[in-house]
């Protein structure tokens, strides 16, 4: 739509001045034929505690209004409740940006808005995911022993801690009854010489697991941001069964196994070799030889960037449903790359206030979203 105005340039206060809203939002596309038809689950990270389904259409079929904000994730579990994965109230505040992207307040809520289960760690940062057998996955903080601390690598020593303390990563698991059922301590299976950070990044968190997901196998995939990379963790040895690194992932996210064994996650592409304007893609590699089998990206590669967050799934029609999470755009492609459904978040608002100052302006941004089929909704 073209806003023209006669006005002067002192009267013209009613034009939006948010960029992506002006772009146009809500469903910006649909092609049925192609399409996976179901319903679109997202929490924004602005929008206070709503998570909310959209139909194909892009109307609001069902809306959760939960008690805090969203620390990263939304899903539909296999009884049709609610996992979420809130934002703690109290959470441990480790460094500056900690507020940013932990969690820690998991619940499990009913359609009607019931908490029926609930999960405390203040330590918990990133991803979470729920597992068939009820438990939860899921990454905690804790500080690198100071004789590690010292041989990490790489980064902006100019953005050290003033104590010098180098927060590190624990994958947890926990029953029902939030006991501690596997625990696995990175620092103990990497080599910080093997994995310096990039240069951008500071080294308060090395390396900053932000995807964790299980194989069928029974492998723990983590995805590795500040130094580019994905594993795969044997749960019974802690060995390191393969490594994806930094000539494959470009500070990626959410890495998840596919029916062939092929890894799928949201490449962001921040830093990029070989590439001086960063773009994204959704990638899907082949571990066993480190071989790409197919990836997604835009015909005009720039137009589809996500510098934080961002996630890709593969759908039941064997499109990949893909979370450009930066920009709250949600779009779905075919094998070929044809865009056959698009939906930009419609709802823009700013972080709070003691994180605008990391992030500012309005944001409709989110950390995943999911694509369900109307039988995983039984209530509706």
């Amino acid at each position: 739509m073209l806003i023209t105005t006669s006005r002067k340039p002192d009267m013209m206060a009613d034009i939006d001045k948010v960029t992506l809203r002006r772009s146009g939002v809500g469903l910006r596309a649909h092609d049925p034929l192609r399409a996976a038809q179901g319903f679109t689950l997202y929490a924004r990270q602005t929008g206070g505690g709503c998570v909310d389904l959209v139909d194909m259409e892009g109307a609001l079929a069902h809306r959760w209004t939960l008690p805090v904000r969203p620390g990263r994730d939304a899903v539909i579990l296999p009884n049709g409740n609610l996992g979420y994965n809130g934002s703690h109230a109290t959470s441990a505040a480790l460094y500056p940006a900690w507020d940013l992207w932990h969690g820690g307040d998991f619940m499990e809520v009913t359609p009607e808005g019931e908490i029926v289960w609930r999960h405390e760690d203040i330590f918990h940062h990133h991803d979470a995911q729920w597992l068939p057998n009820g438990n939860l996955l899921y990454t905690v903080a804790a500080p690198l022993p100071p004789e590690i601390a010292a041989r990490v690598t790489g980064g902006d020593p100019r953005k050290d801690a003033p104590d010098g303390v180098i927060q590190s990563d624990i994958v947890r698991e926990v029953d029902r009854a939030g006991n501690v059922v596997w625990e696995w301590r990175l620092w103990e299976h990497l080599r910080p010489e093997d994995f310096p950070i990039h240069p951008n990044f500071d080294r308060r968190h090395w390396p900053m697991i932000n995807g964790v997901s299980l194989t069928r196998d029974g492998l723990v995939l983590m995805s590795l941001r500040t130094t580019s990379g994905i594993i795969a963790v044997r749960k019974d040895t802690g060995g390191v069964a393969w490594h994806l690194g930094a000539e494959i992932c470009h500070q990626q996210h959410t890495p998840i196994e596919l029916d062939s064994g092929n890894i799928l996650f949201f490449d962001n592409g921040n830093l990029r070799p070989g590439s001086s304007n960063p773009f994204s893609r959704a990638l899907e590699v082949d571990p066993r030889t480190g071989r790409e089998v197919w990836a997604y990206q835009d015909p005009n590669a720039p137009c589809f960037f996500s510098p934080y967050m961002g996630g890709a799934e593969r759908l039941w029609n064997g499109n990949t449903f893909i979370c450009e999470s930066a920009f709250g755009r949600l779009f779905e492609v075919t094998p070929e790359g044809a865009v056959v459904w698009e939906y930009v978040i419609p709802d823009f608002a700013p972080y709070p206030k003691a994180l605008s100052g990391f992030i500012a302006g309005q944001h409709n941004s989110v950390f995943r979203a999911h694509r369900y089929r109307k039988e995983a909704l039984p209530w509706l």
